[in-house]
């Protein structure tokens, strides 16, 4: 079996891997040939924290696997990041474990690479402003690899803690890219794409805020009770998820299915499809799209499954063998 550290992570897969790792498992979904099995994720009460395991199989590309992870509140204070994620990876054939990927590197980059395919495909193609919400760990994935896939010439920041985004800030000065901190509502209304990416509980995003031809990617909402934007913004979009059963009972649609408003029937389908070229994206520069992200297992298997090939041909510093039969 192959362990692969968070340091040998961040040097076996760059962000055009990531991009294209998620976009095999779009492609996969797609032609059905991955099982994303049942999402575990509770809460460890009687604390806030929260742990998961997504687990699932691509039977035509030999990948099986888990990832095991999940939100430590406290871990800032720790000096460790508060999402801690772990994959393990199957040779289908037998069982038997082949790979244990570190994946807090790994999990911010699918993240990413996912919200970049669905801009890709999704938002107009003249789009120049990027507003972002939420400044924590994942956030400079996003940015990233938002202006990847759109040359981005303004972002907007929005954040309770804006002294975490030195980074963000920085990465915008490098790249020539005019960004500056404001309000939610101003981000939102200047914004040609909006990214969420916090972990409310209440609305932060009103419909009013939100300009025809808007694309917003909702990356914030994972688990039972989270919620980012009013319901009215997902019953007036043309909503796109990566899978329908997690995104109605974890995703974003969660509350907006709760109140009647949204169903599988009512919202565009998955971008899986679009990304297979099987379904629509956007249809006129004025709808507002919406795409409702919450972590496919085959995403995290795919990527953590990239890491495991590459590191199989180039020995690399931090990547090692070890015989659990020894």
């Amino acid at each position: 079996m192959i362990v692969i550290t968070e340091n040998a992570a961040r040097r076996l897969v760059d962000p055009s891997d990531a991009i294209d790792a998620v976009e095999f498992a779009f492609k996969e979904v797609a032609r059905h040939q991955v099982l994303n099995f049942p999402i575990v994720r509770e809460r460890l009460v009687p604390s806030p924290d929260v742990y998961g395991i997504k687990s699932g199989v691509a039977t035509g590309a030999n990948i099986l696997g888990l990832k095991i992870g999940g939100y430590w509140n406290s871990n800032i204070a720790r000096k460790l990041t508060n999402h801690q994620s772990t994959t393990v990876l199957s040779d289908p054939a037998t069982g038997r474990p082949i790979a244990l990927v570190a994946s807090n590197y790994l999990t911010g980059l699918r993240t990413a690479a996912a919200c970049a395919l669905a801009i890709k495909h999704l938002a107009r193609a003249d789009a120049t402003i990027l507003g972002l919400i939420g400044t924590g760990a994942q956030s400079l994935f996003h940015l990233e690899l938002a202006c990847m896939a759109r040359p981005f010439k303004h972002v907007f920041f929005n954040s309770l803690h804006p002294e975490h985004a030195a980074d963000l800030l920085a990465w915008c000065v490098h790249m020539n890219i005019d960004a500056k901190f404001d309000n939610a509502e101003t981000v939102a209304r200047n914004a040609d794409v909006l990214i969420t990416l916090t972990p409310s509980k209440t609305p932060i995003v009103k419909h009013d805020w939100i300009r025809p031809g808007t694309h917003i990617c909702a990356m914030g909402a994972d688990t039972a009770g989270k919620q980012e934007l009013e319901i009215a913004i997902m019953a007036g979009a043309r909503v796109y998820v990566d899978d329908w059963k997690q995104a109605s009972t974890i995703g974003e649609s969660q509350s907006a299915v709760r109140a009647g408003l949204l169903d599988e029937a009512s919202i565009a389908g998955s971008l899986c499809n679009v990304v297979a070229g099987s379904l629509l994206g956007r249809q006129t520069r004025q709808e507002v799209t919406v795409f409702d992200s919450t972590g496919m297992a085959i995403q995290d298997l795919a990527i953590a499954h990239r890491a495991y090939e590459t590191a199989r041909h180039e020995p690399s510093e931090g990547v090692y063998v070890i015989d659990l039969l020894g």
